[in-house]
């Protein structure tokens, strides 16, 4: 088939052999974006014999069929190295400027972005267009990628909310929980403002990550700003709405993570026990879980526990004198697989790991 179609040949035609009435066929959204989805799962580590099978009784069920899923595959080769950013702006180039392959197919420009679209939302998981104004959530051990109608890519990790409003002045995202990584669609007219605990991070095209940690008894909540591409800048607000700031809003450089901790229990009225802290931290190891993925570099047993706890319904506990708690962890382990976590730390420090249920338990011996 022409356009090296991932090794699965359209079940009626030799593969490097097109149907010419193909030129005439039209497809439907709906089709195209089911072809992004083949595109991109047959170019992921899932790919398999009873995928290709599949792909190929999709194929088969119509011309059309045949025709997104060619389109679809020549596209991804086309925009191998296309951005959101770049695909945010395609509806504003004049036709002339794109690409012919389109028009040889007779598809109409309309339809070329609208399948070049697709593939890109199949390179991010077959994400759906949303609404302007939404909320989205995912679960303990969830994750989800959303792109909003601007163009912006969210990635929301497990146990995450937030709210979208995109208005005619400024797009605004409050996030209740979790943590999100976005990747933000320029706009000069309207900044990106995420709004998380009593700060917003303010953004007009660029790419960075928030994750709000919330109290537990006395352990302090924290939030931290991760700015992973262009600038962003995090400013204090009194409340909810207020834009009024109270300090000077701290400009962030690629590679900066801003952490702001509040100790929790009781405080006087008026009193705040915050830190604030500025570091550049290896930011493939953050973001690792978009691969599934946690990374741990000499840290306490205790925060390794709590990190992987995030990603399992069944949360490992720390028992006995406490002496494990300060253990040092290294390596990388598999989001929500626990009980591979307690079992190699148990064999690496000498602990017990109890597996009762509903939770584990790592002991010392």
């Amino acid at each position: 088939m022409d356009g090296g179609l991932v090794g699965v040949p359209r079940s009626d035609a030799p593969s490097g052999q097109g149907d010419p009435r193909d030129a005439h066929v039209v497809v439907a959204r709906e089709i195209a974006a089911e072809a992004a989805v083949w595109v991109a799962c047959l170019h992921g580590p899932g790919r398999s014999s009873q995928m290709e099978r599949e792909c190929r009784a999709w194929q088969a069920r119509s011309a059309a069929h045949r025709v997104a899923f060619e389109c679809c595959t020549d596209t991804w080769q086309d925009v191998a190295l296309v951005t959101l950013r770049d695909y945010a702006t395609a509806a504003a180039i004049p036709a002339p400027a794109r690409s012919t392959r389109w028009r040889n197919r007779r598809f109409g420009w309309s339809t070329g972005v609208a399948l070049a679209g697709a593939v890109v939302a199949g390179l991010l998981v077959a994400a759906p267009l949303w609404s302007a104004n939404d909320t989205f959530a995912t679960g303990v051990r969830e994750q989800r990628t959303v792109i909003l109608k601007d163009g912006t890519r969210m990635s929301l990790n497990t146990a995450t909310s937030l709210r979208v409003e995109l208005g005619p002045t400024e797009r605004t995202v409050r996030v209740d929980e979790g943590e999100a990584l976005f990747e933000v669609a320029k706009d000069a007219h309207r900044p990106f403002v995420v709004q998380v605990a009593d700060r917003e991070v303010v953004a007009l095209g660029t790419v960075f990550s928030v994750r709000l940690t919330p109290a537990k008894a006395i352990r302090a909540s924290a939030l931290d700003v991760t700015l992973v591409e262009g600038q962003v800048s995090v400013r204090n607000t009194t409340g909810e709405g207020d834009k009024t700031a109270q300090t000077r809003p701290v400009l962030l450089k690629p590679g900066d993570r801003l952490r702001l901790s509040e100790q929790g229990g009781e405080v006087p009225k008026g009193a705040r026990r915050e830190t604030t802290h500025m570091d550049r931290p290896n930011v493939d190891q953050l973001m690792a879980w978009r691969r599934n993925e946690t990374v741990f570099d000499d840290v306490p047993l205790s925060d390794a526990v709590v990190e992987m706890n995030r990603y399992s319904q069944q949360p490992i506990v720390l028992v006995g004198d406490g002496s494990a708690k300060g253990l040092r962890i290294s390596g990388l382990f598999r989001t929500g697989d626990n009980v591979g976590f307690a079992r190699a730390v148990a064999a690496l420090h000498g602990l017990v790991a109890h597996e009762l249920g509903d939770h584990l338990e790592l002991a010392p011996r």
